[in-house]
């Protein structure tokens, strides 16, 4: 499907414990919880040494009802270019597909921003959550046809 191999970091296996925390801070909204993984996230992110970091982007939909994105909100004070966004106001979120619906999904995506920041640089996708990986390699494919060198990836959990 793709020319390239998307290099993955996880912190953290996706476990029945994490999926906890994920549905308490994501879907129930307890942006507090941000604090239990943000400063161990931050610092794995640094690790990297990434020139550009680019989050995952919600919906608009979510970024409403939810009121924070999961993604940079675990994230203390890392410069990020947001070039992302999603081409749907609403989606069906990732957690209610099966394995298959989520490896059949269309690129969500679209590049927007400071896309002219991406050209021959080092970029580091960030993520919560990798299930299938399928989020990320969208991803990842746009920011290659923006001219991104090299595009790696890290999430919270897998």
């Amino acid at each position: 499907m793709y020319s390239w191999k998307l290099t993955h970091q996880a912190l953290y296996c996706y476990n029945t414990a994490m999926k906890e925390f994920m549905h308490q801070y994501k879907f129930a909204g307890d942006y507090r919880l941000r604090a239990v993984f943000a400063a161990e996230f931050t610092a794995a992110i640094r690790q990297k040494r990434a020139e550009v970091v680019v989050p995952i982007p919600v919906t608009q939909a979510t970024m409403a009802t939810r009121g924070f994105n999961q993604v940079t909100g675990l994230l203390d004070g890392v410069k990020l270019t947001p070039c992302l966004q999603h081409r749907t106001l609403e989606k069906t979120a990732q957690s209610h597909k099966s394995r298959r619906e989520r490896l059949q999904t269309p690129q969500p995506f679209a590049l927007s921003g400071p896309v002219a920041d991406l050209a021959g640089k080092r970029v580091l996708l960030v993520d919560d959550v990798y299930t299938t990986g399928r989020t990320l390699y969208h991803a990842a494919d746009l920011l290659y046809q923006a001219g991104a060198a090299n595009v790696i990836s890290i999430s919270l959990a897998r």
